[in-house]
């Protein structure tokens, strides 16, 4: 079996039905260029070939998919991939999540969705340079844009030093905000690690995803202007949606 073929198989024996999992494989291949936006989808019978499923099972997929507005179907034609503006989220030195987007929406926004206290991670403590298993402060959030989630994060912050940010969080719905009312009116970010995945099932539910549906994750660390950490987080953005520009940081 070859590498793509590996990952195209199919779990007969998952619950999930085999059409789901078909148009689940076909975005996957979207989302990682695959199969090219405004190009013609392979035909029925090579899809069948590829995924190892009758042409019936692949023709239920499609279905699916072009009534949730990924594929379009002309009679003659064939089916296509449709074209699905991203946003353009840029990862620099002063990444902000309201003018990041600035210009490419009219409404943006955070929603506090859970915020918690618990002992700090090893990588956690490593990237705001605590002791292990010291207090910091979790927010859980969900980056809105035009009515549409496109991020969702984990945020963490030493509690001795933040104490009551998830309330100036819940009330300012800003992360700079926020800190601005502990004395930091600038931060930096001080790196960034970047990767993808499969969206977990947090990810489908806040995100409004469908399964196989792939999200960017970023991993962070920001610091004050001489070099303190104040912000270890993750976030996660639908790479339907949202493609990640790196600039110098």
């Amino acid at each position: 079996m070859t590498g793509r073929q590996e990952a195209d198989s199919i779990e007969r024996r998952s619950g999930v039905s085999l059409w789901r999992q078909i148009a689940d494989r076909i975005l996957q291949a979207i989302a990682t260029g695959d199969f090219a936006e405004n190009a013609a989808l392979p035909p029925e019978v090579a899809l069948a070939e590829r995924y190892g499923v009758n042409r019936h099972t692949v023709r239920s997929a499609i279905s699916a998919l072009v009534q949730e507005g990924v594929l379009r179907a002309e009679q003659g034609r064939g089916t296509f991939v449709l074209s699905r503006k991203r946003l353009s989220y840029p990862i620099g030195a002063r990444t902000r999540f309201s003018t990041g987007l600035q210009g490419q929406t009219s409404e943006r926004h955070i929603v506090l969705l859970a915020s918690s206290v618990e002992p700090a991670s090893p990588r956690v403590a490593e990237g705001l340079g605590l002791a292990r298993g010291a207090e910091v402060i979790r927010l859980e959030t969900r980056g809105e844009a035009d009515g549409r989630p496109v991020s969702r994060a984990a945020g963490w912050f030493d509690a001795r030093r933040f104490a009551g940010i998830d309330k100036a969080m819940a009330e300012t719905g800003s992360i700079t905000a926020s800190l601005a009312r502990f004395g930091i009116d600038d931060y930096l970010r001080q790196s960034t690690v970047l990767s993808a995945r499969h969206a977990d099932a947090a990810d489908l539910a806040d995100l409004d995803l469908q399964p196989g549906a792939i999200v960017l994750v970023t991993v962070a660390v920001n610091v004050t202007p001489d070099g303190q950490p104040i912000q270890f987080s993750e976030s996660r953005f639908p790479a339907e949606r949202v493609e990640l520009k790196l600039s110098a940081l």
